[in-house]
């Protein structure tokens, strides 16, 4: 996947948004965490990351969006913003979910290198599982290949997840945490979660490590036929 992999979802976008006999709904949403960890791996230095993004949604099932963070490596190394472009189309069949898209990150200011994805999902009820394959340039050396898979269980806003990369690239982590909405006088103020996270020693590349992580976030309806 590169730039024509981008141009052509934007492309399918604009098709899809251009299509009046198709239901749109648009949306933003923004917020902020103690510490951005992605897929067990700090990417704030410990420190706060706000966030923010938009999502296109039609009624087929089909979706685009962009989504960006803050991101920080600490004293003396790289900071600036990972920015994220990811489509897709998900649909339910009774009990059970699924998905395909594709998602690219890209980074400012050299923080990290650019990676491409192939994103599956599948749930029934109370679990899912993703799974997703990838690659990342390795800053000028060789192409590197990786998988990442995600199981995870929810229940009434509990969760618990194990999170696994192999290939190129190796480590585990999990995470327990609970979800919601802040509701006062029927009105939803905003989404809120706080989770802890385990991240071997593998996965770290040294000493393994357990974050605790508050988030507060908003999504606001921008328009919809």
């Amino acid at each position: 996947m590169n730039n024509r992999t981008l141009t052509g979802l934007l492309a399918a976008a604009s098709i899809l948004i251009a299509t009046p006999a198709m239901a749109v709904d648009i949306t933003a949403n923004g917020g902020l965490n103690s510490e951005y960890i992605f897929r067990g791996i700090p990417q704030s230095d410990g420190d706060a990351a706000a966030f923010g993004g938009a999502d296109v949604a039609w009624d087929l099932g089909f979706y685009a969006g962009t989504w960006a963070s803050t991101v920080d490596s600490g004293a003396g190394g790289n900071d600036g913003i990972e920015i994220d472009v990811y489509g897709g189309y998900g649909g339910e069949v009774g009990d059970f979910s699924y998905g395909i898209g594709v998602t690219l990150y890209r980074y400012t200011d050299s923080f990290d290198d650019d990676y491409n994805e192939l994103n599956l999902s599948g749930g029934w009820r109370f679990l899912s599982l993703a799974i997703d394959i990838g690659e990342y340039e390795n800053f000028s050396g060789p192409t590197q290949d990786y998988q990442h898979s995600l199981l995870k269980a929810e229940y009434n806003g509990f969760y618990g997840s194990w999170g696994s990369f192999y290939d190129d690239f190796d480590g585990d982590y999990f995470t327990v945490g609970y979800g919601n909405t802040l509701n006062v006088a029927d009105t939803d103020l905003f989404d809120y979660s706080f989770s802890v996270i385990y991240s071997d020693d593998t996965l770290l590349g040294g000493s393994s490590d357990t974050n605790i992580v508050v988030e507060i976030s908003k999504t606001f309806d921008v328009w919809s036929n």
